[in-house]
Order: structure tokens, then C-alpha cells, then sequence
């Protein structure tokens, strides 16, 4: 089905996106880069700025194009019609793909994400911090969006996004080892301490793996999830009355990988 999807777009006219498309695009050399080094196999073609050469990186994704045999044109009539902004020098087009998440590794969840360039920031820090599989509890922000994707700086083919329709969905998939560990992220939550966190570490070392759970950015988690697992608290002071959710995210995944450390 792949191939001929890629045999169908192959020579066709790129539109600019809409979530109802059934590919979508990178917008810049390094998500190129990434996009071609990490899922070569759902790429359909590299459109090239004729001022692409201005890039230092123009020639790796010249050449990571000619391994896979994907091909590479110069196109600034595509690049100007689907570019968000001015400055894109390359573009991706890609399949858009589903994957399922690894059930022997510690996840991230978001409930009901609605920005794009929250959810991308996200997607990059998670694979900063070794976390590798990222479950989506929708209704959410669309993770193919190129805004998404170019806020990731391509992280996103790096990592495993799964959507379920409901947290109670995500919690029926299957996991290896005795038990995960649930932690939500909210402000009813016990305070967050490195000694819960190393607990957490150890458990998942001998198998016990855990999620990690952050809500919607102008709602956080509703009260029905101080009933599962082990609710926790970012501790901040008083100044303001909560993070935004890049913020939040990325300390709890802080927090959470053997200080910075997970592999």
C-alpha cells in the first residue's frame, strides 16, 4: 500500500496541507534530514529552493536522498506554495504513517493537546530524554501538521506516537513486566521528589515500567485522575499558578530519567 501511494503523489502537484491529506511535509534542511534518515520508506520526493546550496546541509540530504533512491528536484514554485514561512530551503514530502508503541518502555501521555507547536516542542524533548513512545489521548492538534513537525526539529521520526481515543483505551493495551506505574501531572498531585522519581528509575529497571500523564494546556487533567496511579505536583512558587505544558513536560521527563541519564 505504501508503494503505491508513493507511485500515486509521485508526480503529483503538492497542495498545501490539510489534516485531511494523506501526506504531509517537512519544512527546513535538519527535519529533512531527520525525515530521510529515520523514515526514508514513506518519503515521496525532496523539493529543493534554488537557493538551497546557501545550506550547509543541503548536500547531506542530496545525498541521503540518492541512498534511499528518493528523488530530489528543484522546486520553488512547491517550496513557495506550502512553506509557513520565507526561509525554507527544503522541503520533505512525506506519507503520512501510523506506528504502535513499545509496551517494555516508559511512556509519555497527553490528554487532549491542542497546540502544534506545544506538541512538537514536546515530541523534541522527549527524544532528548530518551523517552521514545508518546501516546495522543484525543480529540488532539494534528501531530503530522508541518508546524508540528518542523517544532519537533524532526524529532517526531525518531520516536513512536500512538492515538487513542480515550485514556481508559490506552490503559486496555497490553504491557510486558508485572506493572506499570501511572503518575498524572497535576495540581491536586503530591509533590514531585527526586527520591519518587529514583523509585520510579528502579522499578523500570527491573521491568516495572511507567506514564507519565499531562493534560490540556488551559485545563490540565480533570479531578478522575487523582484516582489513578500516583497523582504528582511540579512544587513552584506562588508567583504563578502553573507551567505551560512544554515546561511541565520536559521537567517531569527531567525528573524521570535517571537525572537527564535515560537511555
Amino acid at each position: 500500500m505504501t508503494e503505491k501511494l508513493i507511485e500515486k503523489y509521485a508526480e503529483m502537484r503538492i497542495k498545501p496541507y490539510r489534516k485531511d491529506s494523506e501526506y504531509s511535509y517537512t519544512c527546513g534542511v535538519f527535519p529533512t534530514i531527520e525525515l530521510l534518515k529515520r523514515k526514508p520508506q514513506y518519503v515521496i520526493r525532496v523539493a529543493m529552493s534554488s537557493e538551497s546550496d546557501k545550506s550547509r546541509g543541503s548536500d547531506i540530504v542530496r545525498e541521503l536522498a540518492k541512498e534511499n533512491g528518493i528523488p530530489v528536484v528543484t522546486d520553488d514554485k512547491t517550496i513557495e506554495r506550502i512553506a509557513a514561512k520565507d526561509n525554507c530551503l527544503c522541503a520533505g514530502v512525506f506519507l503520512k504513517y501510523e506506528e504502535e508503541i513499545r509496551q517494555d518502555t516508559d511512556h509519555i501521555v497527553l490528554v487532549n493537546p491542542s497546540d502544534m507547536g506545544n506538541i512538537g516542542t514536546i515530541i523534541r524533548t522527549s527524544s532528548a530524554f530518551g523517552f521514545e513512545d508518546l501516546a495522543v489521548i484525543t480529540p488532539a492538534c494534528d501531530i503530522f501538521d508541518p508546524k508540528a513537525v518542523r517544532a519537533s526539529m524532526g524529532a517526531l521520526f525518531g520516536i513512536r506516537v500512538k492515538l487513542f481515543a480515550s485514556f481508559e483505551e490506552y490503559l486496555k493495551t497490553p504491557h510486558r513486566g508485572s506493572q506499570r506505574h501511572i503518575y498524572p501531572f497535576m495540581l491536586k498531585g503530591e509533590k514531585l521528589t527526586r527520591q519518587i522519581a529514583d523509585e520510579a528509575v528502579a522499578m523500570s529497571k527491573e521491568g516495572e515500567h511507567f506514564t507519565l500523564v499531562f493534560g490540556n494546556e488551559s485545563r490540565g487533567l480533570d479531578d478522575s485522575y487523582l484516582d489513578i496511579g500516583r497523582p504528582l505536583l511540579i512544587p513552584i512558587r506562588d508567583t504563578v499558578d502553573s507551567l505551560n505544558l512544554p515546561v511541565a513536560v520536559s521537567i517531569g521527563e527531567y525528573m524521570f530519567s535517571a537525572k537527564g541519564e535515560k537511555k
